[in-house]
């Protein structure tokens, strides 16, 4: 067998391991994830999933990315990001801390819009009209306000 040979076998086996994993990790998630939501079964239909606690002030870029969540983000994830029940979620959860959905995340969720896969409010759309600039500025008022609730 030559290297070319061997090296195309490798990229099927190591291609196949993930198509395998991914679809096994699919399944994962949508029962279940390591920071599983909360249960939102007394809250009223529209109503705030947290209660979300505003920091003393924002930083400039997070107060421009605040004005750009109120016109383009909280028809759906609510005022000061604390979601809808039966809309969509909360950005000031645990889900969404740095660690786990970095501020890229964000850009591409907005550009691309998600797939479910937290939550089971379907999947979110691509929002229309945003720079990445504009989603980093919403991506740094959604962590000041984590930061605010204990969210690092």
């Amino acid at each position: 067998m030559d290297k070319l040979t061997a090296l195309i076998g490798a990229v099927f086996v190591i291609g196949g391991g993930f198509a395998v994993w991914q679809f096994v990790g699919a399944e994962d998630t949508a029962v279940g994830h390591s920071m599983t939501p909360p249960d939102t079964s007394e809250i009223a239909e529209g109503g705030p999933i947290v209660q979300v606690q505003l920091p003393d002030e924002l930083s400039q870029q997070a107060a421009l990315g605040k004005n750009i969540f109120e016109a383009k983000c909280s028809e759906c994830h609510g005022e000061n990001a604390a979601g809808q029940n039966g809309v969509a979620p909360p950005l000031v959860h645990k889900i969404y801390e740095p660690s786990h959905h970095s501020d890229m995340a964000f850009v591409l969720a907005a550009q691309n819009g998600v797939r479910a896969h937290h939550w089971n409010f379907g999947n979110m759309p691509k929002i229309e009209g945003l720079t990445q600039g504009d989603v980093k500025m919403v991506a740094a008022y959604v962590r000041e306000l984590q930061r605010a609730n204990g969210i690092n």
